[in-house]
């Protein structure tokens, strides 16, 4: 197993805090694997093994278990007396009112309780407020460029940084032969149950009688995802959405549409980015970007064909500014965007991404924006160019390859 390090350090910095860790992301992106390497690192301080007590919802053998009732006094009547139990619940938004178990196990002295979901309604609604104030998220990717090279064992270079592109970086996708058409019948399998039946099992959860819920037509939420996949990168809103569906046959609401894409994101299928005034650092309420959570994925969903290179590295490299614990935004300098306005510790970088850098025109409009921003915090330019790299009056041109594996 690869150590996810930046993950792994969150984990074990909030260890014994009086805090619910909660672990989100989409299926298959290693939440498991990552709770498995956080178990293997307290057995390795001394925690025995029956102050571990671990529950996967996906596996039938706690088919018993899901009843919250049920599932609080199993946990409850394996509690060690005067030490630590530490206790992880796997996929836990499969039990209906999962949030009464984890509160009253969290209250119980002398628990540690880590769970995991793979749908942002996990911290809404009713947890949200049952739970306000005492947890904290830890929201996991697929592997990134440089977790991909150090699982296959291979150097960074143009050759794999394509492979990595095509095929994304889910865990199990990343040991597989990129040559292998299982990978696509494998990442199908990934989005099916995610569309399909996570989708659908969450509305039932979230409103019992059918002929009250939000989201169900599944053809209609392909759809939208298809074109959220097409226009990766570029500013889209909820009328134009429902404006492309009219046009090619299938009148919607911009209401509905609103509903269906609130369900993939809270399937953690897409990222929407909003757009930022950068002078006045305010957000603005006009169009949004929205990014694909793997590029595998992504891939699968659109025809086979090359698709603007540009728009993909843009892509990778907001999914990794969000690793490295940036908050993201589209930036707007007078009339000009620039592709991302990143902050951290109350610090801000502005990013634009290129494919090339190579010709003038492409170079000069890449800089513009870069330019007009009058205060002096970071400014980068990443391309997969390895020519035109430089500083260019404290603007830097870097390889966007070198810059994923820095």
């Amino acid at each position: 197993m690869i150590q996810r390090n930046e993950y792994l350090n969150k984990l074990i910095s909030w260890k014994d805090e009086q805090v619910i860790k909660v672990i989100t992301g989409i299926r298959r992106c290693g939440k498991s694997t990552l709770l498995e390497l956080y178990r293997e690192h307290l057995k390795s301080t001394g925690i025995t093994d029956e102050q571990i007590i671990e529950l996967n919802f996906e596996n039938p053998d706690n088919d018993s278990l899901l009843d919250y009732k049920a599932l609080y006094n199993s946990v409850n009547s394996r509690l060690c007396k005067d030490k630590m139990t530490y206790i992880f619940l796997d996929e836990v938004q499969t039990v209906p009112e999962f949030q009464k178990a984890v509160d009253g196990l969290y209250i119980k002295k002398n628990t540690d309780v880590y769970i995991t979901g793979s749908n942002a309604y996990l911290l809404s609604g009713e947890l949200a407020t049952l739970l306000s104030g005492r947890y904290v998220e830890i929201s996991m990717l697929p592997f990134s460029y440089k977790e991909y090279c150090e699982i296959r064992s291979i150097a960074a270079s143009d050759e794999s940084f394509n492979q990595y592109m095509m095929n994304g970086g889910f865990p199990y996708v990343s040991v597989m032969k990129p040559e292998n058409n299982k990978i696509d019948d494998y990442i199908e399998g990934i989005y099916h149950t995610v569309l399909f039946k996570d989708i659908e099992e969450r509305q039932k959860r979230r409103e019992p009688d059918p002929a009250k819920r939000k989201v169900t037509d599944p053809v209609l939420l392909a759809n939208i995802s298809k074109y959220l996949a097409s226009v990766v990168g570029s500013p889209v809103s909820i009328k134009s959405i429902a404006d492309y569906l009219s046009s090619n046959g299938r009148p919607i609401s911009a209401h509905t549409v609103d509903d269906y894409t609130d369900a993939l994101v809270e399937a953690y299928i897409y990222y929407p980015v909003e757009r930022m005034d950068i002078v006045g650092k305010q957000l603005l309420k006009t169009n949004k970007k929205y990014y694909s959570v793997d590029m595998g994925l992504r891939n699968h969903l659109l025809p086979k064909r090359k698709y603007d290179i540009g728009f993909s590295v843009e892509n990778i490299v907001y999914l990794e500014l969000l690793r490295r614990g940036y908050k993201v935004n589209i930036g707007k300098s007078g009339t000009s965007e620039v592709d991302f306005v990143a902050k951290k510790d109350d610090a801000y970088s502005y990013f634009q991404i290129t494919a090339t850098m190579l010709d003038q025109s492409t170079f000069d409009r890449e800089m513009k924006p870069l330019r007009s921003i009058s205060d002096n915090y970071e400014k980068k330019v990443l391309t997969l160019d390895k020519i035109a790299l430089g500083n260019y009056e404290g603007i830097i041109v870097q390889n966007v390859i070198e810059w994923l594996m820095s």
